[in-house]
């Protein structure tokens, strides 16, 4: 193995211990339908607020902080109220954010949704890889960020120990056998070919079978532009695949584009 991807593990916040009630989950978002965020299923998706990395291309700077800033966010008994009433037009409820893992309400809500039959996805940055451990058993699917090449990550997300805690967590999730997709969201005035391939590189390394590139999108939700990308998301095979780096080539037994 490369000497990045060998690195010792990082410091990194315990498993959730002594767990408080879901009714102290920090919701900072509701999305009540989504036929992309949970692969094959229709979802509703739980935005939990909170993260501690600051990444220059994060299109939800406003879940970044605990404290929720959105008055029309619901509180985990509106969330719960809603999906009462759709027990019979859904199939999963995913929680996202922010970072999911950083709540420790996050197992007890993850009970309240399964004890109402719906499946759980969750979206992680694989922050903490411990918390990420403790949950992937409660969980049918996970939709894991690779953000960076690691050698580049810390100047991504401002956080010193980033690469040694996404290895940790890629390797939890690996040896779970939960279904995944790793996703790498590609900005073009962050990320060049040269990245893209690197990254593409590390994954194959660590086994990864599983991978999407994703477009990203502004703080305003526009779709962020550049030469690269505008080709790798034409929705043209041809101009995707004039672009796509060599370390694609193999070794991925699913690969999916998905425009923003």
């Amino acid at each position: 193995m490369s000497a990045s991807i060998s690195q010792k593990p990082a410091s990194i916040l315990p498993a959730f211990a002594d767990s408080p009630a879901a009714a102290h989950l920090q919701v900072g978002g509701l999305t009540r339908f989504s036929a992309s965020d949970y692969p094959g299923k229709l979802a509703a998706v739980v935005f939990v607020q909170g993260c501690p990395w600051r990444c220059h291309y994060c299109h939800n700077p406003h879940l970044q902080a605990r404290a929720c800033a959105n008055s029309g966010a619901p509180d985990w008994a509106g969330v719960m109220d809603f999906l009462q009433h759709r027990r019979s037009l859904l199939d999963a409820v995913v929680f996202s954010g922010g970072e999911p893992t950083i709540d420790p309400a996050l197992p007890d809500a993850i009970a309240q949704v399964r004890a109402l039959g719906f499946g759980v996805g969750l979206h992680s940055a694989g922050i903490y890889p411990q918390r990420l451990a403790a949950v992937l058993p409660l969980v049918d699917w996970v939709g894991l960020d690779y953000k960076a090449p690691l050698a580049r990550l810390t100047a991504l997300t401002g956080a010193k120990s980033s690469a040694g805690r996404v290895l940790d967590s890629v390797k939890a999730l690996l040896l779970s056998g939960k279904p995944y997709e790793v996703r790498a969201s590609i900005d073009p005035h962050w990320h060049s070919p040269d990245d893209l391939n690197a990254m593409l590189c590390e994954l194959k390394e660590l086994g990864v079978r599983h991978l999407t590139l994703q477009q990203c999108r502004d703080a305003s939700g526009q779709p962020t532009s550049a030469d690269f990308t505008n080709a790798l998301f034409s929705g043209s095979e041809a101009m995707a695949c004039s672009v796509l780096p060599p370390a694609l080539a193999g070794g991925f037994a699913s690969f999916s584009l998905r425009p923003a």
